[in-house]
């Protein structure tokens, strides 16, 4: 499942978007499917945004994603993924690990210091504590989306259109990667929407065939609505499509095509 959040989490993109029309707002919520090989609902996950009541300046994000149906049989799955991060600069202050997938458990906490460039990860299942060093502005599972959203622009893009972020996870340094495919019209539930389609490059071998395994797309309106998401993995395939969303930024805008 924490596959499934790492893929959902990537199609929370922005490639041109100003930073005084913010493509998200307190309230925002989104409600996502997600089916194996295309053909029955493996899970749900929910994804939203609030202001932190204990700090004006931060924002809470959550990520929660269950199984379902008769996956819950065999592999039952309980995954919640947080984030609080500045709301001028989309840097993480804390983020947040709790997971159970199929009766294995991970429970982390990791406190950033920007200005140091330290993260500290908590594990609360073995009560141990440790710094690792980052790069500057390292962003975390969650907040490098919402980060994206606001602050790259197709200008950003190098020669072979793709951009690198670095990233902390777990007790790691890496670089996300991702390209541009093209600018296309897909249908979903509530109409034909004009898409950013893009290609964010992931580990092969273990869960997917390739690097490039993952094709997602997003809305090109100003609210960079992640639609829809497909995975070949070693041994059939991941889809994840949005079922409901409210309280949006910005009107969400839909093609009315013949």
């Amino acid at each position: 499942m924490k596959y499934y959040f790492l893929m959902l989490s990537l199609i929370f993109l922005n490639y041109s978007i100003a930073q005084n029309n913010l493509a998200f707002k307190s309230g925002e919520w989104f409600k996502y499917k997600i089916s194996y090989s295309g053909w029955f609902k493996a899970g749900e996950a929910t994804v939203n945004l609030n202001e932190y009541n204990n700090n004006n300046n931060l924002f809470h994000a959550k990520m929660i994603g269950k199984s379902t149906g008769a996956v819950n049989l065999f592999f039952r799955v309980n995954d919640r993924y947080e984030s609080y991060f500045n709301k001028n600069n989309i840097v993480p202050d804390k983020f947040i690990r709790n997971i159970d997938e199929g009766g294995y458990t991970k429970n982390l906490e990791i406190l950033f210091n920007q200005n140091k460039q330290i993260a500290t990860v908590i594990d609360l299942k073995k009560n141990t504590s440790k710094g690792f060093p980052i790069k500057e502005n390292s962003q975390d599972m969650v907040s490098v989306f919402y980060y994206l959203r606001n602050f790259f622009k197709m200008d950003d893009l190098d020669q072979n259109n793709e951009l690198v972020i670095d990233m902390f996870f777990d007790n790691e340094n890496y670089k996300l990667k991702i390209k541009y495919l093209s600018t296309e019209i897909i249908n979903t539930n509530f109409g034909k929407i004009l898409c950013f389609k893009i290609q964010p490059y992931v580990q092969s071998g273990r869960v997917f065939k390739k690097d490039e395994s993952l094709t997602m797309w997003i809305s090109a309106d100003k609210n960079r609505i992640p639609l829809r998401i497909k995975a070949d993995l070693i041994v059939g395939s991941i889809r994840i499509d949005l079922e409901s969303f409210s309280n949006l930024n910005n009107p969400f805008e839909i093609k009315f095509i013949k």
